[in-house]
């Protein structure tokens, strides 16, 4: 089964691929769907990244603000000499610090991190725009070159409308009857020059024969005259 469904699908991409070929659009138009589709992935992860560094950002300005409140007041309190509030105001600012080392430290990642986010849907975006720029310039070539192709193919007669081979019909009739009505002329033209040869031949035997004839009478009559003499 498993074999089957392999030879399946394969039949099925080879048909997805040559609808492709001459459809170039939907390829086209899938990638963009697909890319588009990643980049709103991106973007709601990227939102929640870049929340992410606004909350780390509003806690430490947070701290930062209690730490200067605090370091005013233990300043306030070592001027007035009160050490036990002193005391409690030096380790409340001690703890202060160590969150906004931690917070600094989380917002500088936290902050590499979404610049990257923003610079990888810049990315994307940009490709999903060239991608479709380079559909419009590759579909415009694409139905030009096929307008080429018909043209070729009706100049070279591999694609004649019904009216161009009627046409062509009509001019091979004609071109037949011309052909014919000159071998009908060529025809009656021998004939006539047979026949011509012919009454010449006849005429050369008349000829001949009335010279014969007339020889004969010739020496008939010289004979005659012969043997009156004697």
């Amino acid at each position: 089964m498993s074999r089957l469904w392999n030879l399946w699908t394969g039949f099925v991409a080879l048909w997805v691929t040559d609808i492709e070929k001459e459809h170039p659009e939907i390829a086209y138009q899938n990638s963009i769907a697909s890319m588009t589709e990643k980049y709103t992935k991106l973007k709601q992860a990227s939102g929640r990244i870049i929340a992410r560094r606004l909350d780390l950002e509003g806690r430490l300005q947070t701290a930062k603000a209690e730490l200067s409140q605090v370091s005013t007041q233990l300043n306030t309190a070592l001027a007035t000499n009160q050490d036990d509030l002193a005391m409690v105001l030096i380790q409340k600012k001690n703890a202060l610090d160590e969150d906004i080392k931690g917070l600094e430290a989380d917002f500088a990642e936290a902050d590499k991190d979404a610049e990257e986010a923003k610079a990888s849907l810049l990315d994307m975006k940009g490709e999903i725009d060239r991608l479709k720029s380079e559909k419009d310039r590759m579909i415009a070539k694409f139905q030009s070159a096929q307008a080429r192709i018909k043209i070729q193919e009706s100049l070279d007669g591999l694609s004649i409308d019904a009216e161009v081979q009627a046409l062509a019909g009509v001019r091979e009739h004609i071109k037949g009857r011309v052909a014919e009505a000159k071998l009908g002329s060529e025809l009656r033209e021998s004939d006539l020059d047979q026949r011509l040869k012919s009454l010449n031949r006849s005429a050369g035997a008349v000829t001949a024969r009335a010279q014969l004839e007339q020889m004969k009478k010739a020496m008939e009559a010289n004979n005659a005259a012969g043997g009156k003499s004697l």
